[in-house]
């Protein structure tokens, strides 16, 4: 067999190369022609997946390292009948650590205290439900809505949009649809913008068309909302300069980008593709290595004494998951030609810096008490102190 991978997909060679040939390519290089002999399949979010690419082609099996699956035509897929297989939740802890990150750095950078501020959780699907599990730990309070779930469960905790828009901190975990009562593209426009507090920060780490860009400039350049957390944008690569200007963190969808993550994808595709053949699984995934590069982090040693469980909280998660470092990255794409700026953002992703877990490094706190140990690992922090 042969098969087609996006070459950003980690040990994509040695999963797959036991089943057949495999050709890597970019994401955005995968074309029908590239495909025509292919028995399989394998993409992240960056390849559109329709008739278009697939007809007159040997396609039977499609995969995707990813939990969202917008780029896949599903119903073409069945049609034709072509096998397809999602990592789902392969990132969902990734992703709500990049926003407890993000949470900890806007509000250091804002000089705002999370204790007693609310956070509006929309979408209260994996990703969502690890972050309401979570960010209690941090002093917050959470408010959620998901619509389907409120209908299936008639659980009274789920709020409507409009209340959830009153929270100080609003985090999206929806998937992008176009139709039906739940419809996502632009669920937040010029007029739930305007229902925000102003100084409520909005972060969005689902897909970049739930968010009608050019509303969210116009609130962000007028103030009538705090800021703005991106790390997804409507048309990427070519996004909108000026709002990755006025944000306040910008990334370039890499929030659930941690090689545990990417390799959770991987093995759950891969085992999909076996058991869709009827090939027993050959291939054992090794684990990241224990921190981000040998001599990147200094002792992960951490002295809590005399500091406000936020201060400490910062230093150790930027330090576990440089986020600052990542916006930094994302800025100095000004210095490209506006031309050449896709293509720097696609770099970005491509050459993403290997990035652990918060419990794939192991740290130590003195001087703290077991109340701040307990929130600590609450957060997902593999700890010990005294």
């Amino acid at each position: 067999m042969q098969f087609v991978v996006d070459e950003n997909i980690p040990f994509a060679r040695e999963a797959f190369s036991h089943l057949g040939s495999v050709t890597l390519l970019p994401g955005r290089d995968i074309t029908r022609k590239a495909i025509r002999k292919a028995h399989a399949l394998i993409v992240r979010s960056v390849t559109k997946v329709d008739a278009a690419l697939l007809a007159s082609t040997n396609v039977q099996f499609v995969g995707t390292a990813t939990t969202g699956v917008e780029h896949i035509d599903r119903e073409y897929l069945a049609a034709h009948n072509i096998g397809f297989a999602a990592a789902l939740g392969c990132n969902a802890n990734a992703v709500a650590e990049y926003v407890l990150t993000a949470l900890l750095v806007t509000a250091h950078t804002k000089e705002l205290s999370l204790n007693g501020k609310t956070l509006g959780i929309i979408g209260a699907g994996r990703i969502g439900s690890i972050l309401a599990v979570k960010a209690p730990a941090l002093g917050m309070q959470t408010l959620l809505n998901d619509p389907p779930l409120a209908r299936a469960t008639g659980d009274q905790r789920y709020l409507s949009l409009a209340e959830t828009l009153q929270a100080d901190f609003i985090t999206l975990h929806v998937p992008l649809t176009y139709d039906g009562p739940d419809a996502t593209f632009h669920l937040i426009g010029a007029d739930e913008l305007a229902r925000m507090t102003p100084s409520a920060i909005l972060i969005n780490t689902s897909r970049g068309e739930v968010v009608d860009n050019t509303a969210l400039l116009g609130a962000v350049t007028k103030g009538t909302i705090g800021g703005a957390v991106l790390d997804v944008w409507e048309r990427e690569p070519a996004i909108n300069w000026d709002l990755l200007d006025r944000g306040t963190l910008g990334t370039p969808h890499i929030a659930g980008y941690s090689s545990d993550g990417k390799i959770n994808g991987t093995v759950m595709v891969y085992h999909a593709c076996c058991r869709f053949w009827g090939i027993e699984p050959a291939w054992v995934h090794p684990d990241p290595p224990a921190a981000p590069a040998p001599g990147a982090l200094p002792h992960l040693a951490f002295d809590a004494t005399g500091k406000d469980f936020q201060t400490l909280a910062h230093d150790i998660l930027t330090t576990l998951y440089d986020l600052p470092a990542d916006h930094a990255r994302m800025c100095d794409i000004f210095a490209v030609p506006e031309p050449l700026r896709p293509q720097a953002f696609d770099g970005l992703r491509r050459d993403y810096p290997h990035r652990r877990e918060f419990a794939g490094t192991p740290i130590t706190v003195t001087g703290g008490d077991r109340n701040l140990l307990a929130r600590l690992q609450a957060l997902g922090i593999r700890t010990g102190g005294h």
